[in-house]
């Protein structure tokens, strides 16, 4: 990865200076270089997935401008000894992340009132853009949400354009800049905040504040459901090894909205 990053820096003339910064399992590759971020990305050429592949390119075409993220310059692909590469080259954002190390909170914070504004005029701004990209399946609820809540599948009827993976990692502020839109498209109503209040749950002053902020989103049968296929798919990965420190929250809060005991993974 680290070769073609380098390789990948050569072709756009910068000179990457920043320490690497690596995404989920090693998939991605990402660092400082001037005034731009280089971002490389690594699957085998066989099991590339298209949507988070062409996200990035696809959300800087698509999004309103209003929308507060790092804009991209140049895309570079190529393919060796069975390797799909994809090369990213966006605006460097010179905020640190609000989280570091993961997605889950570590540490309560104390945002204004006026980031908390932005980012629901971010998302709703988001949520006017049409499209056919599916960050969540009504597939992939029908075969889990028995497996991991213990009740029925629920058949989504409100859907909305989101970010798909929002999490305090992927936020900076103040200001806001909303951070690695890869996986962004359709997802129930609700799901995006859902997402962020269960990744939040560690640290209950924070979860409390989201609560409130989206009050008019989380209290309705349509936010309730979005959140309750997030605490699904959290608690997939809970199942699969990952954020166990969050497992025993996300069963619980699973249980509140359902009023029934979630087993913990």
């Amino acid at each position: 990865m680290r070769h073609a990053h380098a390789a990948a820096a050569r072709t756009f003339k910068v000179t990457p200076t920043g320490p690497d910064v690596w995404g989920w399992q090693g998939r991605t590759l990402g660092r400082r270089a001037g005034q731009w971020w280089l971002r490389l990305v690594c699957a085998p050429e066989d099991k590339r997935n298209l949507r988070l592949w062409e996200g990035t390119a696809t959300a800087h075409q698509a999004l309103p401008t209003a929308v507060p993220r790092p804009r991209l310059h140049d895309v570079l692909e190529w393919f060796a000894h069975g390797h799909a590469y994809r090369a990213e080259l966006s605006e460097y954002v010179p905020l640190p992340a609000l989280q570091t190390g993961g997605p889950v909170l570590t540490a309560n914070l104390d945002l204004p009132s006026t980031w908390w504004a932005d980012l629901r005029l971010a998302l709703e701004t988001t949520s006017t853009v049409l499209t056919d990209r599916q960050a969540v399946r009504q597939q992939w609820i029908d075969r889990n949400l028995a497996r991991f809540l213990g009740i029925p599948a629920i058949q989504v009827s409100s859907w909305t354009t989101g970010h798909g993976d929002l999490h305090w990692a992927n936020l900076t502020g103040p200001p806001l800049v909303m951070l690695d839109w890869e996986g962004w498209g359709l997802v129930p109503v609700g799901f995006d905040v859902g997402l962020l209040h269960a990744y939040s749950l560690t640290w209950p002053a924070t979860a409390a504040r989201i609560r409130v902020e989206f009050a008019y989103i989380l209290d309705t049968p349509a936010g309730r459901a979005g959140e309750l296929v997030a605490l699904a798919q959290l608690l997939q990965v809970a199942g699969r090894g990952g954020h166990p420190e969050l497992a025993p929250h996300l069963a619980r809060r699973a249980g509140h909205l359902i009023g029934a005991p979630v087993p913990v993974p």
